[in-house]
């Protein structure tokens, strides 16, 4: 009867059968949406809910002190064969060993058996894990808060100009800092700090400085430290110091060499305002491109780090909410 009766009125009326197939395309696009979780347009949400859709997973973090600390003070003086000066400054009583020469391929599987069960607290269990693939060894001792410079050069009968064209099967440079004292190994969950160091050769004069830095965690972890972004307030460099459209000569060999890396970005002047509201202070870093440019108001809109425009996986904040109020009190 009821079939009968629709049958009827659509013939009377054509309009009732396009309203009736527009409200059954309604009513199943709106249950496939729901069913499936998929997103209303933005311009029907509220404020609230495109707030909370754009945040980003924050990365839980654990302060962790490092009592390492290493710098090259004369880096265009390096080379070969006339040696490095290295500036180690330690919390702690530290041994500085420097191996010219070391086996890449050793030294890799050397940390990964520090993640597994052997760990590198001392020079020797490096050297065990390396099983002595290195050409010359140089050993110092470095007393807390000294920071003497050393000294580290290769012999002059290790006969040594360059370390082979790329890709090498060598590193020129690899700078150990272990504890000294047993105590602090038991102090300190950062037990080891490896430093990978280029040193210019007759094959390749780049600019000496540090390629890799890995810290090593007494429960078995290894992390490589790696530098933050800044926002600089000031301009590019001038033309005195680089020419537009130019690369640095430095630059154009670490490529070649295939050790360009992530090239640091201009740090002259660094702001202490986040970028977008220019009014809270930069407190998030953001992952995986490193920018920090964010303060705690405005991390919250962003699912694209507004320095480079690479999506944002993860952020974390360089100081609580609690140790910022401190500061703050303490300024005052």
């Amino acid at each position: 009867m009821a079939a009968v009766f629709l049958v009827t009125l659509y013939e009377y009326s054509p309009l009732f059968y396009i309203a009736l197939v527009s409200v059954c395309f309604l009513v199943t696009s709106a249950l496939v949406l729901g069913w499936f979780g998929l997103g209303v347009p933005v311009i029907l949400r509220n404020s609230e809910e495109t707030e909370s859709s754009t945040r980003v997973l924050k990365k839980r973090m654990r302060q962790v002190k490092n009592p390492f600390g290493l710098e090259i003070p004369n880096p265009a003086a390096a080379s070969v064969t006339r040696g490095v000066t290295l500036t180690p400054d330690c919390l702690e009583d530290c041994v500085l060993t420097c191996y010219w020469g070391c086996n890449v391929q050793k030294l890799h599987e050397a940390l990964q058996k520090h993640v597994y069960c052997f760990r590198i607290k001392t020079p020797q269990a490096l050297e065990d894990a390396l099983y002595n693939e290195y050409l010359y060894k140089q050993q110092h001792f470095i007393k807390k808060n000294d920071k003497v410079e050393k000294y580290c050069q290769l012999p002059e009968d290790a006969q040594v100009v360059d370390f082979g064209p790329v890709p090498r099967a060598r590193y020129p440079l690899v700078a150990l800092l272990t504890l000294a004292d047993e105590e602090d190994r038991e102090i300190y969950d950062i037990i080891a700090m490896v430093a990978v160091i280029h040193i210019p050769d007759e094959s390749y004069r780049l600019s000496c400085r540090i390629l890799y830095q890995y810290l090593l965690l007494a429960q078995g972890q290894y992390h490589d430290l790696k530098q933050l972004f800044m926002s600089a307030n000031s301009p590019a460099p001038s033309s005195s110091d680089t020419f537009p459209g130019e690369s640095s000569p430095d630059r154009g060999l670490l490529e070649k060499a295939g050790l360009a890396g992530e090239e640091p970005e201009l740090q002259e002047e660094n702001s202490k305002d986040c970028v977008v509201c220019q009014n809270g202070p930069v407190n998030w870093v953001l992952l995986p491109c490193r920018h920090t440019c964010l303060c705690d108001s405005c991390i919250k809109y962003f699912q694209q780090c507004p320095m480079c425009r690479q999506f944002v996986q993860e952020s974390f904040p360089l100081c609580s909410k609690k140790e910022q109020d401190e500061d703050e009190s303490t300024h005052v």
